[in-house]
C-alpha cells in the first residue's frame, strides 16, 4: 500500500461524507435550530436579558448567516477528522471484518462505528436544541458524552478482539462482556445535568434529525472509501 495514495483516498473520503453531512444538518437540522433559538430570544426578551429591537434582530439575523453559511464547511472539517480515523482503523482491521469485499467490510465497519461511537452514548446523552442546556454546563456536557463515547469505543476493542478467538458459541461471551461494560456505565455514570425545558416535541424531532445526519455521515464514509479502496488499493 503506497501512503501517499491511502491518505488521499482517506481524506476525500471524509471530506466527501462530510459534505453530505453538512449538507442534511443545513437541510433537515437549520429548522429545528431556528425554532430552538427563537424560544431562547422569547426568553431573553421576558428575563429582561435583551431587549426586543431593530439591533438586536440585525444582530442576531447577521449571525445565524454566517452560521448557516459555515454549516457545510464544519461538516467538512468534521468529516476529514473522522475520516482519518475510520480509515485508520479499517486498514488496521479490514482483515478481521466480516465480509468479502472491501466495499462490504468498509460498510460494515462504518456501521460499527456509528454504533458504537454515537448511537451507544447517544442513548446515554442525546443531542438537545440550543435552548436546552446552561452556558456553565456546556464542559461539564461534553465531558460526560466524550468519556461515553471512549468508554464504548474502547470497550468494543477489546471485546471484539476477546470474541474473535473464542470458538463456536463460546464468542458470545464477547457480546455479553460488552454490554455488561455498557450497562456499568450507564447506571453509574451521571445524568445530563441540564433540566429540559423546551416543549418535547421540538426536543423529539431535533433528536430524531440529529441522528439521520451523523447516519448521513457514517453511511456516506463507508460506501465511499469502500469504493476508493477496491479501485486504488491493491
Amino acid at each position: 500500500m503506497k501512503t501517499i495514495t491511502f491518505i488521499t483516498i482517506v481524506l476525500i473520503s471524509g471530506a466527501l461524507a462530510g459534505l453530505v453531512h453538512g449538507t442534511v444538518n443545513f437541510t433537515i437540522v437549520e429548522p429545528y435550530l431556528d425554532q430552538a433559538i427563537g424560544l431562547e430570544n422569547e426568553s431573553l426578551f421576558a428575563s429582561g436579558e435583551a431587549e426586543n429591537t431593530l439591533e438586536f434582530w440585525a444582530e442576531y439575523e447577521s449571525y445565524r448567516i454566517w452560521q448557516k453559511s459555515g454549516q457545510v464547511l464544519a461538516g467538512i472539517i468534521l468529516g476529514l477528522a473522522m475520516g482519518s480515523l475510520f480509515g485508520i482503523v479499517f486498514a488496521l482491521s479490514k482483515n478481521s471484518l466480516p465480509g468479502k469485499t472491501d466495499i462490504s467490510k468498509s460498510i460494515i465497519l462504518s456501521g460499527m462505528m456509528w454504533l458504537v461511537l454515537f448511537i451507544i452514548p447517544f442513548l446515554k446523552y442525546p443531542a438537545n436544541p440550543p435552548t436546552v442546556g446552561e452556558t456553565e454546563t456546556v464542559l461539564l456536557r461534553t465531558i460526560l458524552y466524550v468519556s461515553f463515547m471512549i468508554i464504548s469505543g474502547i470497550g468494543f476493542v477489546i471485546f471484539y478482539k476477546i470474541s474473535l478467538k473464542l470458538k463456536n458459541n463460546k464468542k458470545y461471551f464477547g457480546i455479553l462482556g460488552y454490554l455488561g461494560l455498557l450497562i456499568t456505565a450507564y447506571v453509574l455514570m451521571p445524568e445530563n445535568p441540564d433540566k429540559i425545558t423546551a416543549p418535547m416535541n421540538l426536543v423529539n424531532e431535533f433528536r430524531f434529525v440529529s441522528i439521520l445526519g451523523v447516519s448521513s455521515f457514517w453511511g456516506s464514509v463507508g460506501i465511499i472509501l469502500g469504493l476508493f479502496w477496491k479501485k486504488f488499493i491493491k
